[in-house]
């Protein structure tokens, strides 16, 4: 167990350093200049020129990088160009709300997805299964920014239920968590069908059946804690995905997380704070894994860790 502890973390830290180094290149290679942004358009050539030796954007960019990275050991990520604040608290600042969608569009996508699941196990080969399965590929297939402005339109414009935006309340973070979840229950609901139908076909199912048990309880007390065990180890991997993911719900809500401030950022070539998003979602993307890897064997003792 230690041993294979140590190897993920070293491993971690390689994808994340390797993480930072493409993101790096990626920035400096843009045509963009965050010079001309913070200058302003008025500025003068030699003020531009003295702004970019100020923050030593005339470096060569190994140079930029390995600051950048002693820095990040350190702790430092950096300071805003625009902003003139700290990177780290920025984000912490964001963090929060951000953590509370993430939380959120899981308690949405295993309450969606394991009830379409189990219920598309319970009726497997029945028309109602297949509608199930063809609304989970809907789901996983469609673009969140489109389920965005679809739930925004239906529930907050027209019934008018939900703000259109902001947060604050828990009515808030109904809109963006549902959207998330839509697209997550979309895999859970298949695996859950997947696992409910073996557990199912269990002789100690049948045997419960036959003493005369409710279908019900069978379903509740046997079936269910048995069939949920492999989507235990799926929630430590949707952490990481959520963290990643949550820019295009944050910006269509208007939900003040880490993924709208890494969209503002995007839009003034803030390279700081771009950096600084992207490496906290690649830590928890790869948190998310680690995690859930040391999890699965705790659910299931036949699964060995190597």
């Amino acid at each position: 167990m230690t041993g294979y502890l140590f190897r993920r973390l070293i491993q971690s830290a390689l994808i994340l350093l390797g993480v930072s180094f493409i993101t790096f290149v990626l920035l400096f290679v843009l045509p963009a200049d965050p010079v001309r942004q913070i200058a302003g358009r008025s500025a003068t050539a030699q003020t531009v020129e003295n702004i970019r030796t100020q923050l030593g954007l005339d470096q060569p960019m190994m140079v930029q990088y390995w600051r950048y990275l002693t820095g990040l050991v350190q702790g430092d990520m950096g300071r805003s160009y625009l902003q003139k604040t700290e990177v780290s608290t920025l984000i912490g600042a964001r963090l929060p709300a951000s953590l509370l969608l993430m939380a959120g569009g899981i308690v949405c996508e295993l309450l969606i997805g394991l009830t379409l699941g189990v219920i598309a196990a319970v009726f497997r080969g029945r028309p109602l299964d297949q509608g199930v399965m063809v609304t989970s590929f809907v789901a996983v297939s469609a673009p969140q920014f489109v389920v965005g402005l679809l739930l925004l339109y239906v529930f907050a414009v027209q019934l008018g239920w939900f703000p259109i935006g902001g947060y604050g309340t828990m009515a808030h973070l109904v809109l963006p968590a549902v959207t998330l979840g839509i697209m997550g229950s979309g895999w859970y609901s298949r695996m859950m069908r997947s696992s409910m139908v073996e557990v199912l076909r269990q002789d100690y199912i049948r045997t419960a059946r036959a003493k005369g048990i409710s279908r019900a309880r069978v379903l509740l007390r046997h079936a269910l804690p048995n069939a949920i065990l492999p989507i235990i180890a799926m929630i430590g991997i949707d952490i990481g995905i959520f963290m990643g993911g949550i820019v295009v719900v944050e910006s269509v809500f208007g939900w003040p997380g880490i993924g709208q401030l890494a969209w503002q950022a995007i839009q003034r070539v803030d390279i700081p704070i771009i950096m600084g998003v992207t490496m906290v979602s690649a830590t928890a993307i790869v948190l998310g894994n680690l995690l859930a890897d040391l999890i699965t064997p705790l659910i299931d003792p036949r699964i060995k860790l190597r």
